[in-house]
């Protein structure tokens, strides 16, 4: 089994990483589609999202482009995760149209929801800031 991300969110923190690893610089996403090598059309959709939450500033038009919205030590990767994905439910039970015949008398879903707590709590604790720390010359470099 593998819990994954969605491609949005994905996205969403590889823009972010991308923006900050290029701090004062405004980027248009075409470029950060080929770095990534991933597609323009989902990632416009990010960034459009990402303007919409206050996390990157978008000027639209000629000599337009992105920049991030906030500075990266206000970027909570727990709260973006948490914008793109929504609440977390590992399974069936822990939704909100969940029915499970044995719910009155299991204990998986209390341990999933401490589980769920516990990623969330350590992404709570990593900034952008963090993510980036020493390491804004490498992410450049790969990303050219």
């Amino acid at each position: 089994m593998t819990m994954r991300l969605t491609g949005h969110t994905d996205y969403a923190l590889r823009v972010l990483l991308y923006l900050g690893a290029h701090p004062g610089e405004w980027a248009i996403s075409p470029d950060i589609a080929r770095a990534f090598d991933i597609s323009f059309n989902h990632l416009s959709k990010v960034v459009n999202r990402l303007g919409h939450e206050g996390l990157v500033e978008v000027k639209r038009g000629r000599g337009g482009g992105i920049c991030l919205g906030l500075q990266p030590k206000d970027i909570i990767i727990g709260d973006v995760v948490r914008r793109f994905e929504g609440p977390l439910a590992l399974v069936e039970c822990q939704e909100e149209s969940g029915d499970c015949v044995i719910a009155k008398a299991c204990t998986l879903n209390s341990v999933l929801a401490d589980a769920g707590r516990a990623f969330f709590s350590v992404l709570d604790g990593v900034s952008l800031e963090d993510l980036l720390d020493g390491r804004r010359s490498a992410l450049r470099r790969l990303l050219s």
